[in-house]
């Protein structure tokens, strides 16, 4: 062996060992296929090759990625051209084995062949590749055909090249006992690394089933809180892609790598998984009076009660004034007055009973005075209309939760950070907990559960505070409320970034970039889209103003 075939040696090895390393650092399972192939053509000085991928039932093969110099043919990997050729199967329809395709010989013998001239051989059927040839007017000669075993001794797939060259030359040549050895190393590397590979994406899907497992269980306990669960992930993503595009302002350094995206992606999904523990009694509570039922029905009962002995009263009276041989001095309207004031007194509990953003004074106060009125109960004990509970759930300014109740729904956050907190997460995806553990939190520290100031918490966090909000104003299913329009969710969010509730800078890009209507005509409801003055939102200036 002289000199020069020694360095070729050295480079070849040299090469092996480099791929092997960029073969180990590939991520994506469709490039790393293509740079298989790519990498034993130039290894080998091929003119074309084809890498093939055993079916998950193992019954054939399918074409990954198809490349070809000398024809420019570069199909499937990430090339965006399809691959039309049907799947090669390891036996025929009639159970004998196929075994008169090369690359199925590959498999089921398990081992390499190395082919100089696939007009000149026997045992194999190269019609296929005659045909070809015959169309292109191209020549197929020599065909090194690899099987790629991974660790466990199981094939994955096969590598198959095509056309071997010298490398001063260009003549077509066979592929040498050398090279042969070299790609026999080589498809050992790429299998285990595409073993490894689809085992992390295993892991990776198997994660991803458990966190819509925990969504579905939520959605399936609540139908009032599965859709936030799903539709937050949307809101969140398309913020972050936002301040990610954007190459001025506060977010001009704001960048995202794929492992970025997919860590927020999954805090996103996760952000309310504490509500597992919360009771569905309260998640669903629709109305203020409602328990394991609405109690508005059984106040009802009792102000019939009261009516009825009102009634009663009238009669008595009347009857009392016949006995006694005059005519019956009853005051007719004021009758009717105490009447109809015991139905408008139903009707204002049946309204405030359903709840709202906001009760004023005067309607908590009347609510008290209802609620003294007396009826006769079973035992004939003078009983007030309302309970102190119950005066305590109609006069709730906001919503339909008393700050009890509020306290068990605020519990959620808590228990969603000691559920991700809990979990071993690998180093990609160690944010997790803080991303979706502060989407409660507000900017001037008075949120919870920790009680955060703004530069106490991250951008992803913040950005999901946003969405979370933004969500739940204009989601339909709620039990307590209506879905309200983009004019009026941006008013109220709005007021919160003057409040210091909400992080101004990611309200103005969420304004500016306009993610609220991206979002807006995919999820609502098209009565819900009406026309937002972006100019007039508190604090929104547009990258000419701020300039």
């Amino acid at each position: 062996m002289d000199n020069r075939e020694i360095q070729a040696g050295i480079q070849q090895l040299e090469r092996l060992i480099s791929t092997g390393l960029a073969l180990s650092a590939e991520k994506d399972i469709t490039r790393l296929m293509e740079t298989i192939l790519l990498e034993a053509k130039n290894l080998t000085h091929a003119d074309g090759g084809t890498l093939y991928t055993m079916s998950d039932d193992g019954s054939c093969l399918h074409f990954a990625t198809i490349h070809n110099d000398s024809l420019n043919i570069a199909m499937g990997g990430t090339t965006g051209v399809p691959i039309l050729f049907q799947p090669i199967p390891l036996r025929l329809e009639d159970g004998t084995a196929n075994d008169h395709m090369v690359v199925v010989r590959a498999v089921l013998e398990g081992r390499a062949f190395n082919i100089p001239d696939a007009y000149h051989v026997e045992g194999f059927d190269f019609s296929g590749t005659r045909a070809f040839d015959e169309r292109t007017g191209y020549r197929s000669q020599s065909f090194l055909t690899v099987p790629m075993k991974n660790h466990e001794d199981k094939i994955i797939g096969v590598l198959q090249l095509i056309n071997a060259q010298d490398p001063q030359t260009h003549e077509v040549i066979a592929f040498s006992p050398s090279i042969q050895r070299l790609v026999e190393a080589l498809s050992s590397q790429a299998a285990i690394a595409m073993t490894n590979k689809m085992l992390l994406d295993g892991q990776r899907k198997l994660f991803e089933a458990f966190i819509e497992l925990i969504a579905s269980a939520i959605d399936d306990k609540s139908p009032y809180t599965g859709g936030h669960c799903r539709r937050v992930p949307e809101l969140t993503m398309r913020l972050a892609e936002a301040a990610h595009r954007t190459r001025e302002g506060p977010f001009q350094g704001f960048q995202m790598t794929g492992d970025d995206r997919y860590e927020l992606r999954i805090a996103a999904w996760l952000h309310d998984c504490g509500k597992v523990v919360t009771p569905v009694h309260v998640v669903d509570k629709s109305v203020k009076l409602e328990t394991i039922y609405d109690r508005i029905e059984t106040v009802s009962a009792r102000m019939e009660v009261i009516r009825r002995d009102l009634e009663i009263r009238y009669l008595k009276e009347e009857m009392a004034a016949m006995k006694a041989g005059r005519a019956p001095e009853i005051d007719l309207e004021q009758r009717a007055a105490e009447i109809n004031k015991l139905n408008d007194d139903m009707n204002f509990l049946r309204r405030i009973n359903t709840g709202g953003e906001f009760m004023p004074q005067e309607q908590q106060q009347r609510v008290c005075e209802i609620a003294r009125q007396c009826f006769l109960d079973g035992q004939g004990n003078r009983v007030p209309l309302l309970s102190e509970d119950e005066v305590k759930n109609l006069t709730i300014s906001r919503g339909t939760l008393t700050d009890k109740e509020r306290e068990v729904i605020n519990y959620h956050i808590v228990a969603t950070i000691k559920m991700l907190e809990s979990l071993p997460f690998p180093s990609y995806l160690k944010n997790v907990p803080e991303f979706a553990g502060g989407h409660h939190e507000r900017m001037d520290g008075r949120g919870y559960p920790k009680g955060l100031r703004r530069e106490q918490m991250s951008v992803q966090a913040r950005m999901m505070g946003i969405a979370d909000i933004f969500e739940a104003l204009t989601a339909r299913d709620r039990p307590y409320k209506k879905g309200k329009t983009l004019s009026e969710t941006l008013k109220i969010m709005e007021q919160m970034k003057k409040d210091q509730h909400i992080d101004p800078d990611l309200f103005d890009l969420f304004i500016r970039e306009k993610v609220y209507l991206d979002y807006a005509n995919i999820y609502l409801e098209p009565e819900q889209i009406d026309e937002v003055d972006e100019s007039r939102l508190l604090g929104y200036r547009s990258l000419a103003d701020a300039a």
